[in-house]
């Protein structure tokens, strides 16, 4: 069961905060709050196509409201995970799932990783079995935007192998997102796609339906692995 939270414009960017706002919509996005888990989402947007997505959200204007997906986030994120794994990197075969025009995995390639890109806005017709089974899959800010977690929950499991672990951001709404009050979260952004946000308590249940661990490195970036880890990931374990 969920409940109505609150009613937002659709113009509603994550670029507010550095005060830059985009003119009113007059287009209503409602969020609903899980009663169980606190997970909040649109279903309006939930429930629009690819199509939909690709015209009213991921167009052209779509670096306005996300001026770092181009380059700067792919950039910080490869330096990340080179300074994560690289002693290990022999071992990874990876997947950076949502990756967009592939900078990240280029990135990668470029230091000695195996690393595959898949979006599935760039790689429509790209099946699992081309794709074939990874140990590391990365899905840096994706859960976020996200129409069905369990299909997404569905894919990535789909695409991992026996000894892999997922590691992903999306921030955590806890005392960010409260009943009985307006959604003012920054991060609760309809122009920018952010339409399924996430508890702690949401994420952990989603790694229970798996039998996975979850665990948080901050408030942004998470981690589901099996329950016995694999021997090259356990220093980034504690």
């Amino acid at each position: 069961m969920s409940t109505a939270l609150d009613v937002v414009d659709f113009n509603k960017s994550c670029e507010e905060p550095r005060g830059k706002y985009l003119p009113l919509s007059g287009i209503p996005i409602y969020y609903f709050l899980c009663d169980n888990c606190d997970f909040c989402f649109s279903p309006e947007i939930c429930a629009w196509s690819i199509n939909d997505f690709e015209t009213k959200i991921y167009n052209n204007d779509y670096v306005m409201v996300d001026p770092d997906y181009v380059d700067n986030r792919p950039r910080q994120n490869a330096e990340y995970l080179v300074n994560m794994f690289s002693n290990q990197k022999a071992a990874i075969r990876h997947l950076d799932y949502g990756g967009g025009e592939g900078m990240l995995s280029r990135l990668l390639r470029e230091q000695g990783f195996d690393s595959t890109s898949y979006d599935p806005f760039v790689d429509k017709h790209i099946t699992n079995e081309e794709l074939g089974k990874f140990n590391l899959i990365t899905a840096f800010e994706v859960f976020e935007h996200v129409p069905s977690v369990n299909e997404l929950k569905k894919k990535l499991v789909s695409l991992l192998s026996d000894d892999g672990i997922i590691l992903f951001s999306t921030l955590l709404s806890d005392g960010h997102i409260k009943r009985h009050e307006r959604l003012t979260w920054w991060y609760a952004s309809p122009r920018n796609g952010h339409i399924s946000l996430y508890s702690n308590k949401s994420l952990s249940i989603i790694a229970e339906q798996e039998q996975f661990a979850f665990g948080s490195f901050s408030d942004g970036f998470h981690i589901f692995c099996h329950r016995v880890v694999p021997i090259w990931a356990s220093h980034i374990i504690t």
